[in-house]
């Protein structure tokens, strides 16, 4: 009882740090939430790291949310999940509680405006951030790097919804790994290869 105590404690004061140093929250959360979970407390390796990320990415919910979910069930079943929630989730919400009530008044302030501004290219840098950190540990292949190409353009210039292009790259990666597991053309071609 005493060590799934602490582990709880453990989850829930990890995601709460993460929660609370994050701003811009998810894809910024990600280089935090990698360095508490992997570097730092070594709960799983930075593979499972990135499956994790793909699979979270696959379904409907916050980033943060749902990392939180995986993680903390992966660690300590449902009460674990409950935690790392609880944990991720509270910080931001008491933070846009004591904003929302105060906003209106100060949102005019030309000081409240420029620490805007501020914020902006910082959440920029860290979503950027968090795309190449992730794409080092990536087994690069030509059919992942043109699925890269086509999704950056299906949704930068042609404005595909994410949930239709996720559909569809989930459907090719099926296709793939069943044409590959018939070996349909006769040889044992992944999609990392």
């Amino acid at each position: 009882m005493i060590k799934n105590t602490k582990k709880l404690s453990s989850l829930f004061l990890t995601f709460f740090k993460i929660g609370l140093f994050t701003f811009g929250g998810g894809f910024a959360m990600i280089p935090l939430m990698e360095e508490e979970i992997v570097d730092n407390h070594g709960w799983i390796d930075k593979d499972k790291f990135i499956d994790a990320i793909s699979i979270t990415q696959s379904v409907p919910g916050a980033v943060a949310v749902n990392l939180a979910i995986f993680f903390g069930y992966d660690f300590a079943g449902l009460t674990g999940a409950l935690a790392a929630t609880i944990g991720v989730a509270l910080p931001s919400f008491i933070i846009i509680l004591l904003i929302a009530m105060g906003f209106n008044r100060f949102s005019e302030y030309q000081f409240v405006k420029n620490i805007f501004r501020g914020i902006r290219p910082a959440v920029v840098g860290l979503i950027i951030y968090a795309a190449v950190d992730l794409g080092k540990n990536i087994s690069w292949s030509f059919k992942l790097l043109t699925t890269l190409v086509v999704v950056f353009i299906l949704n930068a210039f042609f404005n595909i919804s994410p949930i239709i292009i996720i559909l569809i790259v989930i459907f090719l990666g099926l296709a793939f790994t069943i044409k590959d597991y018939t070996g349909k053309k006769g040889s044992k071609e992944s999609l990392n290869e």
